[in-house]
């Protein structure tokens, strides 16, 4: 007596498997939300790193030469102020701009090369080995790239406030003495990060006009690339959710495979 036993395909099983899981593919993620989020989160993370280095060209190139400032002094009518404090504040400025460029270079280039291999060895049923390692280290990135822009928030933010509203004391100013590079005398009371100072440097009487629209220019972009942090945190956040929730989707999607495999033999 010979036993039979009715073939099981593949999309029977699926199907079985779908409608006992109703709520689970009611919830899947949207093929669109992964790229999306990815994309918005480069865009932040670029725009970023832009406006940093523009900042830091500028303090490097420019700001640090002198200003005019038109007061009268003991020396006469004008006295002139270094471009850069002594206590320069600009770690904050490293920081921020080490967590957009691990989200544009780190989540974002490196994102679109692990996620196309692991679309890649999915197709294949060979989602394995070199490339479930290489895509678990790059989730692994993804967490840390979120936390770090959280960190560089919280840390631009309190710093920012921490000196918000210092001024330059005009008397003590003057009696520097300044000189030409590189016999500059900088202003050495209290630290200070750049938006911090070029904002008191404002409320000088600087004798040049073009002075004073220079760093206003310039003054835009440190705030810009400050206020720049929330949205890098935000799409950082989003992505690292999405990343992981797309992660937990497509185990359950290679289990669901294993077992029909499984029932297949």
């Amino acid at each position: 007596m010979s036993n039979t036993y009715p073939s099981v395909g593949y999309s029977n099983l699926a199907i079985n498997d779908s409608q006992s899981h109703p709520r689970q593919n009611a919830m899947a993620l949207p093929r669109w939300l992964l790229p999306l989020s990815l994309g918005l989160l480069m865009l932040t993370g670029i725009v970023e790193m832009a406006f940093i280095s523009s900042m830091v060209y500028w303090l490097h190139r420019f700001a640090g030469g002198e200003y005019t400032v038109a007061t009268a002094t003991i020396a006469g009518t004008t006295f002139t102020l270094h471009g850069k404090p002594k206590h320069f504040l600009l770690n904050q400025g490293h920081t921020s701009n080490g967590a957009a460029g691990t989200a544009f270079v780190g989540v974002g280039l490196g994102g679109i090369l692990v996620l196309w291999l692991r679309a890649r060895a999915l197709r294949r049923g060979e989602y394995r080995g070199f490339t479930k390692a290489i895509y678990h280290a790059w989730l692994v990135l993804v967490v840390f790239s979120a936390l770090l822009s959280i960190a560089a928030l919280v840390y631009t933010y309190l710093l920012t406030y921490q000196h918000w509203g210092q001024t330059i004391n005009i008397v003590d100013a003057s009696l520097l003495k300044n000189q030409p590079y590189p016999n500059q005398v900088a202003y050495s009371i209290q630290a200070w990060t750049p938006e911090n100072w070029f904002k008191a440097v404002l409320k000088l009487p600087l004798a040049q006009k073009s002075d004073r629209k220079n760093i206003w220019n310039h003054l835009y972009i440190m705030r810009a690339w400050r206020w720049n942090l929330i949205p890098l945190v935000v799409f950082g956040v989003i992505f690292a959710v999405v990343a992981l929730l797309d992660a937990r989707e497509k185990r359950r999607f290679m289990g669901s495979r294993r077992a029909v495999t499984k029932g297949r033999v």
